[in-house]
C-alpha cells in the first residue's frame, strides 16, 4: 500500500505548492484514512479482505483542480496548497455522493445482475493488465535496484516453495517481506556508497533512499482530523470531474471485487453485496474528503494480487493490517522511514501483482465457449478498445498538453477524458454492452456466454455459502437484508 500511498502525493503536492512537512501531514492522512476504510469495507462493506488505498484515477482530476486559474495568482505557496487542498476537498465530498447512492440504492445490484463471466473477464483482467505503465517503466528508472527485487520476488515466491520444502508455507507467504528489506538494505548502501554522488538529479530521486525529504519533514506523532486544511470549497465544474472519476472508480472496483473473491476462495460476490460494497467506497471518498488526503479511494488492485501470491485470504489479515496502517500514520516519523523505500522496488511489485490481478479476469473465461466466434468478437474486441482508445487519450494529452475532447467548458472536458483514459472501464463498459445486446436471445448464447454458471450466485439467498462470506456482523442482517 505505501507505493500507492507516498507516490500519489508526492507527485501531487510539489505542484499543489507544498513542502516536504505538508507531503508528509498528506502522506499520513491518506495512510490514516485508508486504514478507516479497509475496516469498514471489511466489516459492513462487502467483507471480502479487500484493502481501500489512494487511487491513480483520481489523479487526473485533482490536476485539473491545481491548473484552475482562480489558483494561479495566488503568490504564497503554503496559501496556494490550502486553498488548492481546500478545492479537492470539495470535489471528492461531492463525487462521493455518486456512489453511495448508486451503491446504497441498489442500483448497482441491477447493474451486476447483467454481468456475465464473459463481461467481467475483460473488466477484471484490464483493472489489472490496464496498469503496465506503473510496472517495469518505474522498475527501469532505477534498474540496478527494480531488477534485483523483481527477480527475487520471484525466486522467492515461485522456485524456492519447491526447492526447500521444509518451509514451503513460509516462502509463499512471506516472500515480500524478506524480499523488501534485502533489496531496501541494498539501495541504502548504494545511496550512503555514493554510487549515486554525482548522478543526475532524476536519477537520484528514484534511487536514493534519502531523497523523499519526509523523515526530517513528517512530525513524530500527529492525529489527522477533519478540516484540518480548512473549510471546503466547492465549485461546480471541479464537482463534476471528480464525479466522473468516482464512476470509474466504481467500475474498477468492481472489477477488483471481482478479483478479490476468487482470489481469497470466496463463492462469486452477489449483487447485492457488490451493491452494498460500493456503498461504503463512496463513504471511504467522503471521508478522503472531510479529512483532506488530496486522492479518492478504491479497491486497492496491488493487495488483490498479494492474495494470490500469499494464499492468504483472510478478512482478519486484512483487518489487522488496516489497523497497522492507522498505528504508523499516527506515528509518522515510522511511516516516513517505510515510505523512504525507493519508488522502483514497489514498481517490481506491481509486475507480479498486477499480473495477477489481471489473470484473475482471465481465469473467468473456463466458463465461456471460446470456440464461438460471438465470444471472441466480444472478447477481442473489448481488450483491444480498453488498451487502444486510453493510448489514445494520453498520447493526445502527452503532445497537446490537454484531452482529445477539448471545449470551451473545461469540467466537460475533465469528465470525458477522465472516463475514456481509464483502460478498465473502456472495456468493460464495451464488453457489459455486447455481451447485453448481441444475440442476446438466441438459446446458445446464454450458455456460450458462461451466464448459466452464475445463476445460483445472482441472489444472496440461493447459496448457503453467501452467509458465511458476506453476512453482517453483530446480526446486522436482519436490519439491513441482502436480496
Amino acid at each position: 500500500m505505501l507505493g500507492t500511498t507516498v507516490i500519489i502525493p508526492t507527485a501531487l503536492v510539489p505542484q499543489m505548492g507544498g513542502n516536504n512537512e505538508d507531503k508528509a501531514v498528506v502522506i499520513q492522512t491518506l495512510l490514516f484514512v485508508a486504514g478507516i476504510n479497509t475496516l469498514l469495507q471489511s466489516f459492513f462493506g462487502t467483507r471480502l479482505p479487500a484493502v481501500i488505498g489512494g487511487s491513480y484515477t483520481f489523479v487526473m482530476p485533482t490536476i485539473s483542480i491545481i491548473l484552475a486559474g482562480r489558483y494561479a495568482s495566488e503568490p504564497n505557496p503554503h496559501t496556494k496548497f490550502l486553498r488548492i487542498m481546500r478545492g479537492t476537498q470539495g470535489a471528492l465530498i461531492v463525487a462521493s455522493a455518486l456512489q453511495i447512492i448508486v451503491g446504497f440504492s441498489g442500483l448497482w445490484r441491477n447493474v451486476a445482475r447483467y454481468l456475465s463471466p464473459l463481461s467481467a473477464a475483460p473488466l477484471v483482467a484490464l483493472v489489472g493488465f490496464g496498469l503496465y505503465e506503473l510496472g517495469f517503466p518505474s522498475v527501469a528508472k532505477c534498474i540496478e535496484i527494480g531488477l534485483p527485487e523483481l527477480i527475487l520476488l520471484v525466486i522467492f515466491a515461485m522456485y524456492l516453495p519447491h526447492t526447500v520444502h521444509m518451509l514451503k508455507s513460509i516462502f509463499d507467504r512471506f516472500a515480500v517481506l524478506f524480499t523488501i528489506p534485502i533489496v531496501w538494505l541494498y539501495a541504502y548502501l548504494l545511496t550512503v556508497g555514493g554510487a549515486y554522488r554525482n548522478a543526475p538529479p532524476k536519477t537520484q530521486f528514484h534511487c536514493r533512499t534519502d531523497r523523499s525529504g519526509l523523515i526530517g519533514g513528517a512530525p513524530w506523532i500527529r492525529v489527522p482530523y477533519p478540516f484540518q486544511w480548512g473549510a471546503p470549497t466547492f465549485d461546480a465544474g471541479e464537482a463534476f470531474a471528480m464525479m466522473a472519476a468516482s464512476f470509474v472508480a466504481l467500475v474498477e472496483s468492481t472489477g477488483a471485487f471481482i478479483a478479490v473473491s476468487r482470489y481469497a476462495s470466496a463463492t462469486p460476490i452477489p449483487p447485492s453485496v457488490l451493491s452494498r460494497g460500493i456503498g461504503w467506497q463512496g463513504i471511504g471518498i467522503l471521508l478522503d474528503g472531510l479529512f483532506g488526503t488530496g486522492n479518492g479511494s478504491s479497491v486497492s488492485v496491488e493487495n488483490a494480487g498479494l492474495l494470490a501470491l500469499t494464499r492468504v485470504g483472510s478478512r482478519r489479515v486484512v483487518q489487522i493490517s488496516a489497523g497497522f496502517m492507522i498505528f504508523f500514520s499516527i506515528l509518522g516519523k515510522f511511516g516516513a522511514v517505510f515510505a523512504s523505500i525507493p519508488a522502483p522496488i514497489f514498481a517490481a511489485l506491481y509486475c507480479i501483482f498486477f499480473a495477477y490481478a489481471g489473470s484473475a479476469g482471465l481465469g473467468f473465461l473456463q466458463f465461456c465457449n471460446l470456440n464461438s466466434f460471438r465470444t471472441k468478437f466480444i472478447l477481442g474486441f473489448s481488450v483491444f478498445m480498453g488498451l487502444s482508445v486510453p493510448q489514445y487519450f494520453n498520447e493526445y494529452t502527452s503532445v497537446a498538453g490537454y484531452g482529445p475532447v477539448h471545449t470551451h467548458s473545461r469540467w466537460f472536458n475533465d469528465m470525458i477524458n477522465v472516463l475514456f483514459s481509464s483502460k478498465a472501464f473502456v472495456a468493460g463498459f464495451v464488453a457489459y454492452l455486447l455481451d447485453n445486446t448481441i444475440h442476446r436471445h438466441e438459446s446458445s448464447v446464454r450458455r456460450d456466454r458462461g451466464y448459466h454458471w452464475w445463476d445460483k450466485f445472482r441472489s444472496y439467498r440461493t447459496d448457503t455459502r453467501s452467509e458465511e462470506f458476506y453476512s453482517l456482523p453483530f446480526n446486522l442482517n436482519k436490519f439491513f437484508p441482502s436480496v
